[in-house]
């Protein structure tokens, strides 16, 4: 079955650069064994050398150029760790020292930022500027010239900035090992599409050599599993239905665009999920934690909550680095309002060069101050309600209202997924007019969702693993931790249940026509 790949506003030069090291392609498969094995065989206080000419020769195979980059970010960032730390000695507190060290993490953030914006949003920021010089008159001519994404960039530089806030408040101690610190930067398993680490918790543990831990390794392994499942059998097998729709959007409307967004939603969370499943087994498999990155996002309550879920690394980047910074919550409700907003424009945007993405983070951001201006009316409204002696029906929390509030939230969030999926924000209109334009649930009943990509049989077994997923993320919501259980069942039983995952990614797994492995959504951002 040929896998459509979606990699927006790339070229096909750099689609086939991504399959020289992608998790799910035959060279990773074999290159992790070797890594591995190497790592636990070699002595201990060497080991994170090795990591170290790992990772870069895992980040080299895509483009060996731009390895220099994030070896620039490392040094920028290693340096002004270097002068932060030296002037909160004996000074601190003293005006020159607190303004060597601001002026440390100022040009930090400025090299560091401005060799992404660089790279990421040359063509964005000059298109928009010549078409707003034309609105009064002015004709411009720029550049021509054609500028490829550095795979990982926006997720390795802000790692590497996060390190040089934690320095500067003081969060953790400067690391004057330039080459452990480059470690932290280049990571190979978080390196290209994250988690984003913390420096407080990767740091520590690069400091500290690992030993072999077999109940580690097995529970690693269970979740590089779990991360291939999702990526090959689900994420790549929706990916076809939403492909197919999406790029002939203008033929199809009604349930038939929203069966695809869903299946977007489905596609992306499984996508990206999947990584850092992968990402944080494979970490854990070498001795590392690595933060969660997912926590059941659709089930969620509200958006607010949806992002307490989703991608919890670079939400609670944002967090602490940007919207905190800017006040938080401790200057009003329209402050923090226009905070939450400016935040996730900016996040929106760090997702990628198109107003569709900057439109999608502002919906997101929006959706929240809506969000949390009904619970303030509804709050009064109780408080008011309450002194006439109004009691709240116990129905108010039962699960039915929670199932609702759920099912509301994904509806939403599925609107969002609209524009980041589409080509533009113009396209992205197009296609939700084109959703609720007309009305049509008897393809329900008829052949159009297998005259879509896929057939039947093909369907039932997307359909099928999804009830897989939603069934795993239930338990999880519950608090039941499956590979805990897992592992204290017999071995037969484990068995079983590996050769089972083994073989549905084996006969269910989505694959190119040469057995290409296919990119992972977030690798261009």
């Amino acid at each position: 079955m040929p896998c459509l790949l979606w990699v927006r506003r790339s070229d096909a030069n750099e689609s086939e650069r991504l399959r020289e090291m992608l998790f799910n392609s035959g060279t990773f498969l074999l290159f992790f064994p070797v890594v591995t094995l190497v790592y636990f065989l070699i002595p201990r206080k060497v080991r994170w050398v090795w990591l170290l000419v790992a990772s870069y020769y895992f980040y080299m195979c895509w483009e060996p150029v731009y390895a220099l980059l994030m070896l620039a970010s490392t040094a920028v960032t290693y340096l002004s760790g270097l002068v932060i730390g030296h002037y909160a000695g004996d000074g601190k507190g003293k005006p020159r020292q607190e303004r060597m060290q601001k002026l440390a993490v100022a040009l930090s953030f400025i090299l560091n930022l401005g060799i992404l914006c660089f790279f990421k949003y040359f063509d964005f920021l000059a298109d928009n500027l010549c078409s707003l010089l034309a609105l009064v008159g002015i004709r411009l001519t720029r550049p021509s010239f054609s500028i490829l994404l550095p795979v990982g960039i926006s997720f390795y530089t802000f790692q590497a900035l996060g390190y040089t806030m934690d320095v500067y408040r003081g969060s953790i101690s400067v690391e004057r090992n330039f080459f452990r610190y480059a470690l932290f930067v280049s990571f190979f398993p978080q390196l290209v599409a994250g988690p984003i680490e913390r420096s407080g918790n990767l740091l520590r543990q690069l400091r500290t050599p690992t030993t072999v831990n077999y109940d580690r390794i097995r529970k690693g392994l269970m979740m590089m599993l779990w991360g291939y499942f999702l990526k090959m059998v689900i994420s790549d097998r929706a990916a076809i239905i939403v492909n197919y729709v999406y790029g002939n959007f203008e033929r199809y409307a009604g349930l038939t665009i929203a069966f695809a967004t869903i299946l977007f939603a489905i596609q992306i969370y499984c996508d990206f999920g999947g990584y850092s499943a992968i990402a944080i087994g494979a970490a854990q498999v070498l001795g590392f934690d690595l933060c969660q990155n997912f926590r059941q996002p659709y089930f969620a309550t509200s958006v607010a909550d949806f992002w307490h879920r989703w991608h919890i690394s670079l939400s609670t980047w944002f967090r602490d680095y940007l919207y905190i910074p800017m006040g938080g919550s401790r200057r009003g409700k329209w402050r923090k309002w226009m905070n939450v907003l400016i935040t996730f424009l900016v996040s929106g945007l760090w997702h990628g060069a198109n107003w569709s993405y900057v439109l999608w983070g502002g919906l997101n951001g929006g959706m929240q101050i809506v969000g949390e201006w009904k619970e303030l009316l509804k709050n009064k409204g109780k408080e008011l309600l309450t002194r006439k002696g109004w009691k709240e029906p116990e129905s108010a929390h039962s699960f039915s209202a929670r199932l609702l509030q759920t099912l509301i939230t994904f509806c939403l969030i599925c609107i969002t997924w609209v524009f980041f999926r589409a080509e533009s924000a113009q396209q992205g209109f197009q296609i939700l007019r084109q959703m609720f334009m007309r009305w049509n649930p008897w393809i329900l009943f008829d052949d159009t969702l297998i005259s879509i990509g896929l057939n039947q049989t093909e369907l039932f077994w997307l359909l099928a693993c999804i009830g897989v997923l939603l069934c795993v993320d239930l338990l999880h919501e519950k608090g039941c931790r499956l590979r805990e259980s897992l592992l204290r069942q017999q071995f037969w039983f484990r068995l079983l249940i590996y050769m089972l995952g083994i073989f549905s990614i084996l006969l269910l797994g989505v694959y190119g026509p040469n057995m290409d492995a296919s990119a992972f959504i977030y690798f261009q951002f």
